[in-house]
This record gives C-alpha cells, sequence and structure tokens, in this order.
C-alpha cells in the first residue's frame, strides 16, 4: 500500500504562495521525525525542510529559510509545507519523507535517513 501521499503541487507565479500536504497512513508517523525534499530538472533531490516528531524543532535549507514553513498535525497524520514568496528556482517535484528511527532527537537533512516516501507532487513557478 501506498504509505505517504503529496498533494497540493502546481502551477503558480513567482511571488504566488502555495501549501502542499503529506497525507501519511503509517502507525509510526507520530514518532518520526518529517522532511520534504525536492528535486528540480537536471538537478540531484535535495534536503528542503524538517521537523520533528512532535513538531518542536525545524530545520531549513537556506534557501527557503524565511519563505517556507513545515509543520504538522500527528492527530491527522498529516504534515505540510507552505511555500510562500514563491522562486522560479524553486521548480521541482516535491517530495515527503519520515525518519526511519523513532524520537531522534537530532534532525537529519540526508536522504538515506529517512525509509518511507511518496510519490511526489510538481511545482511549477513561472517568472
Amino acid at each position: 500500500q501506498v504509505d505517504m501521499v503529496e498533494s497540493g503541487g502546481g502551477l503558480a507565479q513567482a511571488g504566488d504562495s502555495l501549501k502542499l500536504t503529506c497525507a501519511s497512513s503509517r502507525r509510526t508517523f507520530s514518532s518520526v521525525a518529517g522532511a520534504w525534499f525536492r528535486q528540480a530538472p537536471g538537478k540531484d533531490r535535495e534536503f528542503v525542510a524538517a521537523i520533528n516528531w512532535s513538531g518542536k524543532d525545524t530545520l531549513y535549507t537556506a534557501s527557503v529559510q524565511g519563505r517556507f514553513a513545515i509543520s504538522r498535525d500527528n492527530d491527522k497524520n498529516t504534515m505540510y509545507l507552505q511555500m510562500n514568496s514563491l522562486k522560479p528556482e524553486d521548480t521541482a517535484v516535491y517530495f515527503c519523507a519520515t525518519d526511519s528511527r523513532a524520537f531522534r532527537a537530532v534532525i537529519m537533512t540526508t536522504e538515506t535517513y529517512y525509509n518511507s516516501w511518496g510519490q511526489g507532487t510538481a511545482v511549477t513557478v513561472s517568472s
């Protein structure tokens, strides 16, 4: 079965906002960190943002700091990425993922620490 499902992507103009949603069916969702990664055309997949298991701590890559906000609702098994002030360079397929280890104290930014992935949702930002 599909464990993670992303939605909310689409076309946007520079300066617009989009909110991505990641719905999880995994029983461990509320006990693990979650993250968003993205893969732009011709580039490797890169870390975007992460949130620890409780939602208390967050971490962002420099290029989205101050523009994007990651959040989660453990009661709904859902994670979000609010994307503001979008830029053309934000164009990518966005993936959500959850950490393979429960209650980790340190937020990880490397793909190999995450073992549950969605299929991705495409975001295209035009100028």
